[in-house]
């Protein structure tokens, strides 16, 4: 069976260590890390995960790569006559994940663009890094468009700040549908923080 350039290319991505040599990864995010935080690029690392999550090559769409902290918020030990099960230093994690805080970041350094979606591309011992696609609602070509033309209404305005991206909804538990995800909708927080 012939395979497409995409589905090659999601392939490689998928197993990177599988697929992709060791060192041309560490050699790729060792230039990253010399880029600022919020670094414009021409193009997506990913075309096969760009495509995906709604990028085209036309005016009014932006790329940016942007990195953030990674790890799993190991807190310091209280020593204070506390019982054991309530150290709590463990199993501590966020109520959002990375790739939120990247695209609400990201946002924040370009507020008058809108975030469409984001992918991951890599990371190392400190950092994840994230490619965010983002789009000028203002843009002609982005307002004519038939499939990108509604982030031009209000409505759509912050959507990274209230998880409406991919990666907010997936973060809000919305990516389950069916049995055992009633209590889901319309947020975690409704009907007295009966989500979680």
């Amino acid at each position: 069976m012939v395979q497409g350039l995409y589905q090659h290319v999601r392939k490689t991505w998928n197993r990177p260590k599988a697929t992709q040599d060791h060192m041309d990864r560490m050699k790729r995010m060792s230039q990253w890390r010399r880029e600022p935080v919020n670094c414009r690029i021409e193009r997506p690392t990913r075309i096969d995960a760009a495509r995906r999550l709604g990028y085209k090559a036309k005016q009014g769409i932006v790329m940016i790569r942007t990195r953030v902290r990674r790890g799993g918020l190991r807190k310091g030990k209280i020593h204070k006559k506390r019982k054991p099960s309530k150290a709590g230093i463990n199993k501590i994690t966020m109520a959002k994940n990375t790739q939120r805080m990247a695209e609400e970041r990201v946002n924040r350094h370009f507020p008058n663009l809108e975030v469409l979606n984001s992918y991951w591309v890599g990371q190392d011992g400190k950092h994840k890094f994230y490619e965010i696609i983002m789009l000028d609602p203002h843009h002609p070509a982005i307002k004519s468009d038939k499939n990108l033309g509604w982030i031009a209404e209000t409505q759509h305005r912050g959507r990274a700040y209230r998880g409406k991206t991919s990666a907010g909804k997936r973060g809000r538990g919305l990516h389950n549908k069916g049995k055992g995800a009633e209590k889901l909708r319309p947020s975690l927080k409704a009907r007295g923080n009966i989500g979680k």
